[in-house]
């Protein structure tokens, strides 16, 4: 066997998130006279990690208001939005393609740890992973830290990382995994297609299992 685990990302790789995402950020940008993100191309072709980077590039002042205060503006938005959101269409399809193989699956993420878990039985399809590992706050920092720390405990793994960002991209570099990007998500094809180290980019999930 190629693999013995899948990690996946989940925001906009899982879960089809992008379009509350854009309309959870316009609600800040109105609020504080900012331009709003008109299309989802422009979405796409600016979002990145860390977040509070992407939010400076938005023209939000953090020497005028705390990070952090508006983080937490931003989930309260994105959580009364989140009802409007599913899975990526075929996703479903290929969690259960891996689980029949024999393949262990594993969610790496950004987002807060109880809201991912909440958000994966909602989805009804936590039961697919074996481990599911989130942050511990809404900062939306970045996985780097907690996909190291998962990867010591877990060595002797062969690693297919599935996201669909740079951010995912340099995850899957940092712990000796492939990488598959899928542009149905937060960044565009054109851009994924910039990033190294990838094993491939796709256009939708269903792609992924001619690499298994």
């Amino acid at each position: 066997m190629k693999y013995t685990c899948v990690i996946w990302d989940f925001n906009g790789t899982i879960f089809d998130d992008v379009r509350i995402g854009i309309e959870s950020i316009n609600v800040l940008l109105e609020r504080r006279g900012l331009p709003s993100v008109d299309s989802e191309e422009q979405y796409k072709s600016s979002f990145m990690f860390p977040i509070i980077e992407w939010y400076r590039g938005l023209g939000f002042n953090f020497e005028k208001e705390d990070y952090s205060a508006v983080a937490v503006e931003w989930v309260e938005e994105y959580l009364s939005r989140e009802h409007k959101a599913g899975l990526v269409d075929g996703v479903a399809d290929v969690l259960k393609f891996i689980s029949d193989k024999g393949i262990r699956q594993v969610i790496i993420s950004a987002a807060e740890l109880t809201m991912l878990k909440r958000q994966l039985s909602e989805l009804k399809v936590k039961d697919y992973f074996t481990d599911v590992v989130g942050l511990d706050n809404v900062h939306a920092a970045g996985k780097t830290d907690i996909a190291q720390k998962w990867r010591e405990e877990n060595p002797d793994e062969r690693l297919l990382f599935i996201g669909d960002t740079d951010h995912d991209c340099s995850v899957a570099k940092a712990i000796g995994a492939d990488c598959i990007l899928v542009s149905a998500g937060h960044q565009s094809y054109d851009r994924l297609l910039k990033y190294e180290p990838k094993l491939a980019v796709v256009r939708k999930p269903e792609e992924i299992i001619f690499f298994l």
